[in-house]
């Protein structure tokens, strides 16, 4: 796994805020859904749709937050796009936050200090 920093360019403030802005783009239930769906594939909206139960419209939508954040990409195949995740980190990433969620499950459902954050 990479260590790398965010980029030399960026001020500490700076690398704070970019983390900060992730993780609320992770944040989004529909968002995380689509997300995960990809970890294991790419998949086409109808797919997605498929996988989340989430509305065309709605897949669509956050497809499109997810393509221009950088996190996911689509590929044209013949009438359908197929859109799966921009970096494998992105899958690591939502293992080991459900590893950390294995010890910590129960506090995080109790927190109420982010309630409404989302």
């Amino acid at each position: 796994m990479s260590t790398r920093a965010v980029s030399p360019l960026l001020s500490h403030t700076s690398a704070v805020e970019l983390h900060a802005k992730l993780f609320r783009g992770l944040a989004d239930p529909s968002r995380l859904s689509i997300l995960k769906a990809l970890c294991s594939r790419g998949l086409t909206v109808g797919e997605i749709v498929a996988a989340t139960a989430l509305s065309q419209s709605n897949v669509s939508n956050h497809l499109r937050c997810l393509s221009e954040c950088g996190l996911v990409t689509g590929e044209q195949r013949g009438r359908f796009v197929h859109y799966r995740l921009s970096d494998p980190r992105i899958d690591q990433l939502l293992k080991l936050a459900g590893e950390l969620l294995t010890d910590t499950a129960q506090a995080v459902d109790q927190c109420s200090n982010y309630e409404g954050d989302g």
